[in-house]
């Protein structure tokens, strides 16, 4: 039986990487497009690796021609949100002009169906918890401004052209692959959990504590880590959709759970077995004392069933990865 071939743009990131895994287990060939510029070329495992980038109009649309993909699904983009403030015409230019090539090239080859990876950072600040898809939208950095641009993008084309779409909200993306053959490697590493690990195993510096002054238990911030496995299986499931004629959606991915800081660097010691070392230091700019999904419509219209909803699971594939690469 051939299996349906999926372009999965930035396939060789965390989150594409795992996605691919996920795509070929359900029995679809992934085509990874990716420049490589985050991404990393040894997790591209479970199909051809394809290396351009999104404003190479001409080299992507030959890759289109050559494997004629069923559906796209979009996760080539630039995601540090600080670097971001640094650098805003980067990221639109990546995260917005390279979109709108690859809808190009889709236009021109006929493919109407999208899974586009977006973020919940295009809420902002949250006016109450959890936060629902009707929140409104008002991203406070150019990265979240990006993703909410694109999501506007692909509605309008969708009431345009009846281009299909599925926009999943992510909110804090964490974890390894359960099996141990894929897991975190950016460059440089900015998220919580593997900066915690690295520190615990005494790969990292000590952790600094941005802010110990918030309403919340133990006065640091909360945060919805949902892993990377079950973001896989949200996208096959949303694939599936637009594969049997469904409707578009826009929906959160997260466990509507949320984790503080301090119960972050907790659940890293329970499953060490070694003291993590921290430092206090002052809030930064733009974080928000608790971000957590509400995430009953993913859970409806994609029949998505989150597997990992323990932080100590999260942790403890984080960690049994890091070690065997250490």
């Amino acid at each position: 039986m051939t299996r349906p071939p999926i372009l999965v743009t930035g396939g060789a990131g965390f989150v594409g990487s795992h996605t691919c895994k996920a795509l070929a287990r359900a029995g679809f060939q992934p085509i990874v497009y990716d420049d490589l510029s985050n991404g990393v070329a040894d997790a591209v495992r479970w199909g051809p690796l394809e290396v351009g980038a999104l404003a190479d109009t001409a080299r992507l649309a030959a890759i289109v021609d050559r494997y004629r993909p069923a559906a796209i699904i979009h996760f080539a983009a630039f995601i540090e949100a600080g670097v971001s403030v640094r650098q805003p015409g980067r990221f639109y230019e990546n995260n917005v002009a390279g979109t709108l090539s690859l809808l190009r090239v889709m236009e021109q080859a006929g493919i109407d169906r999208i899974v586009f990876s977006s973020t919940a950072a295009v809420y902002g600040d949250p006016q109450h918890i959890p936060i629902g898809e009707d929140h409104p939208l008002r991203p406070v950095n150019p990265y979240g401004r990006t993703k909410l641009m694109v999501e506007d993008i692909l509605a309008d084309l969708a009431a345009a052209h009846g281009l299909r779409a599925v926009m999943l909200r992510y909110f804090n993306a964490s974890g390894a692959d359960p099996d141990g053959e894929l897991g975190e490697n950016h460059q440089p590493e900015t998220h919580l959990i593997p900066l915690v690990l690295r520190a615990a195993l005494g790969l990292g510096p000590e952790i600094a504590v941005f802010g110990f002054d918030y309403d919340t238990p133990d006065g640091t911030c909360i945060r919805d880590y949902v892993h990377v496995a079950d973001l896989a299986d949200a996208h096959v499931l949303a694939l599936r959709r637009l594969l049997e004629d469904g409707a578009g959606l826009t929906a959160n991915l997260g466990t509507g759970r949320g984790f503080s800081v301090l119960e972050v660097v907790g659940a890293v010691e329970a499953v060490t077995g070694r003291p993590v070392p921290l430092r206090r230091a002052g809030r930064r700019p733009g974080d928000p004392a608790i971000l957590v999904a509400d995430n009953r419509l993913a859970l409806a219209g994609l029949g998505w069933r989150p597997r990992f909803t323990d932080i100590s699971d999260h942790i403890r594939h984080a960690a049994a990865w890091m070690r065997a690469r250490s």
